[in-house]
């Protein structure tokens, strides 16, 4: 009997007819049948094998879950130490910044010229209280000269320094202006 049944199922060639319509009406015999054959035996081995292949794997991955939880922890601890550590550099490299802003040339240049300014305006008032407290002194006869007060060489002295520090800050801002002075930045 060569039917496509015997053709696609060849372990069913033995049946009967007869058995093969009781195979086909009694659940049972069909199911004794059906786990008789040679590949559904081979199937549920391979399904078998997989499920105990999968509890293994379950088993290790159990056995690996507490590791992972405390990696994945010291993960999170890390990246929030990084973070934290991130936020603290922009905050050092604005303090930074800031400092090395002072020792600019610009800003050197600027507080050269504040300086030069002021160093003449001291020796400037230095000269203009001199000269208003020698007015309202008394004068020796003759001689023009006053009797008492401040000593003109202390007076000299405290003016020509206040002018040799002025004259010193003038000259380093001309040789600034003319381009003398270089600035190296290490």
């Amino acid at each position: 009997m060569a039917s496509t049944l015997v053709t696609d199922f060849p372990e069913l060639a033995h049946l009967s007819r007869e058995d093969l319509e009781d195979l086909l009406s009694d659940p049972v015999y069909f199911q004794a049948v059906f786990h008789s054959l040679s590949y559904v035996k081979d199937l549920y081995k391979s399904q078998a094998e997989l499920g105990l292949a999968n509890e293994a794997i379950a088993k290790n991955n159990l056995a690996l879950q507490q590791r992972l939880y405390d990696l994945r922890s010291e993960t999170k601890d890390a990246f929030d130490e990084a973070k934290r550590l991130e936020a603290r550099w922009k905050e050092l490299e604005k303090e930074q910044k800031e400092v090395y802003q002072r020792f600019s040339p610009q800003f050197l240049l600027m507080r050269l010229r504040h300086s030069t300014t002021s160093q003449d305006e001291e020796s400037e008032a230095l000269a203009t209280s001199f000269v208003q407290q020698e007015s309202s002194l008394p004068v020796e006869s003759g001689t023009g000269t006053p009797k008492s007060g401040r000593d003109v060489d202390d007076f000299v002295k405290e003016f020509k320094e206040l002018r040799k520090v002025y004259h010193k800050r003038a000259l380093w801002g001309e040789k600034w202006a003319n381009g003398q002075v270089i600035w190296r930045e290490d």
